[in-house]
């Protein structure tokens, strides 16, 4: 340490009778200076150690289970390290960020409580309100409340492709959302919220992807859709009218579908039997004509046979109408042999 020559020789001039001589420092200065001097180095060694130390601990650093870290060197994207204890450079040089992949992250839109908090399906707050709001395809208004919930898929996409990828997420969500229950009538958003819900992810997805967002949908959840407060009361008194009118509509259906089958059951089988009546006169005409022809081409063969077998014939089929029949002599005088006439031949009276 060089000493300070010029305010010593001041200091000896003041002290000094005359002459102008120098007089050599004293003891007191130099153990002064030299205390002076080693506070100085223990400050300067003590910001040294800091250094040191920063600069040492900034190049260990420990990656969780669920996450992974994304290192940087002077800014520029470098690797992508695993779970476990790494290394790298000292800050300033590279730096690293650790990005949750397996943590489910969570959006709200219309619950009132904003995003990464527990859903509660309630409408306190007006901007969320003012974002659930969406025209129907009907041009009706509806509430409609819902969450998205995702995953990061790709770290590096996640961090570099999109300046602000929680906002791109959250517009493409309304986006999607507002797109799919534009095509649907109030009382199918009301109704048929999965079918939506369904719809809009697929929708988003699709969007996300092709914007390189590194983000992977996990579910979409609608909560209680329904129609504004002020119209509450006009909605569910159409919604009544519009229940009565199927009512009735579906009463008559069940009277028409119990009516008409009837009659048109009774007109086919009325139709059916006309139709087999006739088949079968004229099957019978068919038949009595050919058994006609038949027989007068028997009759025309030998006319005396034919005759008498169509005699023998009708003989035959009419004297078991008869029923019983007694021939009695005309020269008989006495009623009493004919007495005892049916037992003797096993006759029945």
């Amino acid at each position: 340490m060089n000493w300070d020559w010029e305010k010593l020789q001041q200091k000896q001039k003041e002290r000094g009778t005359g002459g102008g001589s120098v007089k050599p420092p004293q003891m007191d200065d130099i153990v002064n200076k030299f205390k002076d001097f080693k506070f100085q180095a223990g400050w300067l060694l003590l910001v040294l150690a800091g250094i040191v130390l920063f600069f040492g601990t900034s190049m260990v650093y420990t990656v969780d289970v669920n996450e992974v870290g994304v290192v940087q060197r002077f800014g520029k994207y470098l690797r992508t390290e695993q779970p476990g204890l790494n290394f790298k450079l000292p800050a300033g040089i590279e730096k690293v960020t650790k990005v949750k992949i397996k943590r489910v992250y969570k959006e709200e839109f219309g619950l009132g409580s904003g995003s990464t908090r527990p859903a509660r399906f309630t409408t306190s707050n007006t901007e969320s309100i003012d974002e659930s709001l969406m025209l129907t395809g009907d041009l009706n208004v509806g509430v409609v409340p819902w969450i998205v919930q995702y995953r990061i898929k790709d770290p590096y996409r996640y961090l570099f492709n999109v300046r602000d990828v929680t906002q791109f997420l959250r517009d493409m969500s309304e986006a999607s959302m507002r797109l799919v229950v534009g095509d649907r009538s109030i009382n199918e958003v009301i109704s048929n919220r999965e079918e939506i819900a369904d719809a809009a992810q697929v929708w988003l997805q699709k969007e996300l992807n092709e914007a390189k967002t590194g983000i992977d949908i996990d579910t979409v959840e609608l909560g209680n859709t329904n129609v504004p407060i002020p119209v509450q009361d006009s909605f569910n008194k159409v919604n009544q009218a519009v229940q009565e009118k199927e009512k009735l509509i579906y009463q008559a259906m069940e009277e028409y579908n119990r009516v008409i089958p009837r009659a048109r059951g009774e007109a086919e089988q009325t139709i059916k039997s006309a139709e087999g009546y006739a088949s079968e006169r004229v099957n019978q005409a068919k038949g009595d004509a050919s058994r006609f022809i038949a027989q007068y081409e028997e009759y025309a063969k030998a006319k005396d046979v034919t005759r008498r077998r169509l005699y023998l014939e009708m003989v035959e089929l009419v004297f078991p109408e008869l029923g019983e029949l007694y021939i009695i002599d005309s020269d008989q005088k006495n009623v009493l042999p004919l007495l005892n006439l049916g037992e003797k031949w096993g006759l029945q009276k």
